[in-house]
């Protein structure tokens, strides 16, 4: 499972060093090979090629005539690429997909259950002042719909 949030820099080559205990939760030496993609609230998120194909699979179970499944499946999949975790821990962030999400200088790596976001710190910042307060009632409704009620 991914768990916690974590600081960290850019150097000059958009490399972001991913914390040991998340390289451990990914199965890292073993498996480097992940996906980068857009993610939701101005974020890029990064999946392993299994949890990507378990969404396609959820959104192959979508209308394929329904407007928004395409467009989502057209911006998501054009923008996704490749990422691999190199023998010192780190990802590089491609220019597109680091300008997508304002990121330069100071990140947040975020482990989120099955897969990783990375915020601006500016963004993550602006979203924890806009949701923490609403902590209690994202948690009842969140669990509210994992029970069906």
């Amino acid at each position: 499972m991914l768990v916690g949030s974590y600081r960290r820099n850019l150097d000059d080559k958009m490399r972001l060093a991913i914390p040991k205990p998340l390289r451990d939760a990914l199965g890292f030496p073993e498996k480097t090979d992940l996906f980068l993609t857009p993610g939701t609230d101005g974020s890029l998120a990064i999946y392993t090629a299994e949890r990507l194909t378990e969404l396609g699979a959820a959104l192959a179970q979508k209308s394929p005539a329904a407007q928004e499944t395409r467009a989502f499946m057209r911006l998501f999949y054009a923008q996704a690429q490749p990422a691999e975790i190199d023998n010192q821990g780190r990802l590089r962030i491609p220019t597109e997909l680091g300008k997508l999400a304002n990121l330069e200088g100071e990140v947040v790596l975020l482990g989120v259950r099955d897969h990783m976001e990375i915020w601006s710190s500016h963004a993550w910042e602006e979203f924890l002042g806009r949701t923490q307060p609403m902590y209690d009632q994202l948690a009842e409704r969140a669990f509210g719909e994992a029970r069906n009620e």
